[in-house]
């Protein structure tokens, strides 16, 4: 018996380097290395944004649908919280009526919707298709009156919705905004085994303050999300105690002129490094002491894991939604409250004078967790919800 392939569609626009996109690479990667065919993943590139990465694609053998004539991605402001909100805007003039065009004419069975979500969303309000729409909710956003309005209004017209970590999909439960029998959790893709082998055994970066001992290592975007702001006051504070210390800040964004700053008036230029973004933060991460992860939120936290995988000591803000999860309340790695410097300086100072024997024990559990978060894992997942 022959059965006829399904088609997938990936819907992720993006204007930064946002780790939902190796999500999205991830998961179309999964689906063709364990469906055996069964299902044909293309990734939907709006308005230029994956032709950065298009040799990598091609790479990978992912097809791309072009919706844009031009690569405008490049020419759109993507720093700002007023200058990307316009940004939004214009890719829904471009894409919205070529979007519902392509969906009409090639009825794929799928569309998984990653980012700006609320283009495909208006679509569904406005038109029936044949394709299933799967919507990806994460860093649990706030459910301000209309949010909560829409959501629930396209609740019937939705054919799944997922959540990569258990605390989202249990909010997302609580709030009834969408049906529970059509919400369930989905681990993102996010660990590469190979190639994180091959990767860490590269040695690419000229850091020698890095080879240190002591030094930590944090890794995102320079967003107001990710508070390396907070990182480095509270980094002032423990380096007067523990000389030895150097930070290094792997990642590029919009607050880097006001890290630079704060930096240079705290007079910590010798001992905080803002290193850019690396395409490979692993031979980084290997050489370091302990990864610090500073943000207000995370869902699920693609560093933490990459850097528990390779056996480093984490010390993470219990922030939501992931962190306090993949680290088990404390159990997997070292937590401190968000935003607080006085807790942050407390639990540093308790891992410091931590048995080791224990810490190695935290180790082996958090890279136990780390697995949930595997190609594998994550399509036997999807499939699932796809069969339903």
């Amino acid at each position: 018996m022959t059965y006829e392939k399904k088609i997938i569609y990936y819907w992720c626009p993006f204007i930064g380097n946002v780790a939902t996109i190796d999500a999205v690479v991830n998961s179309i990667i999964s689906v063709k290395k364990y469906s055996n065919k069964t299902y044909e993943p293309l990734l939907i590139n709006v308005a230029g944004e994956w032709d950065n990465k298009i040799d990598y694609l091609k790479k990978k053998d992912i097809k791309v649908i072009n919706l844009r004539s031009s690569n405008i991605i490049n020419y759109l402001p993507k720093f700002g919280f007023f200058q990307s909100r316009l940004t939004y805007i214009l890719i829904f003039f471009l894409s919205v009526f070529k979007l519902n065009k392509i969906l009409k004419k090639n009825k794929p069975d799928y569309l998984i919707v990653h980012l700006i979500t609320f283009i495909p969303l208006f679509l569904l309000i406005f038109n029936k298709y044949k394709t299933k729409f799967i919507l990806r909710i994460s860093g649990y956003p706030k459910l301000n009156f209309i949010r909560k309005k829409f959501w629930k209004f396209i609740n019937n017209k939705i054919f799944y919705v997922t959540a990569p970590t258990k605390s989202t999909l249990k909010s997302l439960i609580n709030e009834k905004v969408f049906s529970s029998s059509k919400i369930s959790y989905l681990p993102d893709p996010i660990l590469k085994i190979k190639e994180i082998q091959i990767k860490k055994k590269e040695n690419n970066f000229n850091e020698k303050e890095l080879s240190k001992k002591n030094s930590l290592i944090a890794i995102g975007r320079l967003t107001k999300q990710k508070n390396f702001s907070f990182l480095i006051e509270a980094f002032y504070e423990i380096q007067k105690k523990y000389d030895m210390l150097n930070l290094f800040i792997l990642g590029e964004g919009e607050e880097r002129k006001n890290l630079e700053k704060k930096i240079s008036d705290l007079n910590l230029s010798k001992k905080i490094f803002l290193v850019g973004y690396k395409k490979n933060i692993y031979d980084y991460l290997k050489n370091s002491k302990i990864f610090v992860l500073s943000s207000l939120w995370e869902d699920p936290g693609f560093v933490i894991l990459e850097a528990g995988y390779l056996n480093k000591i984490i010390f993470s803000s219990d922030c939501p939604n992931g962190p306090i999860e993949i680290l088990n309340e404390g159990k997997n790695g070292f937590l401190y409250k968000s935003n607080s410097i006085k807790s942050f300086v407390e639990n540093f100072g308790k891992l410091v004078n931590y048995d080791n024997n224990e810490i190695y024990k935290k180790k082996l559990l958090l890279k136990k967790k780390c697995k949930e978060f595997t190609l594998l894992n994550h399509f036997r997942t999807l499939e699932n919800i796809l069969k339903q």
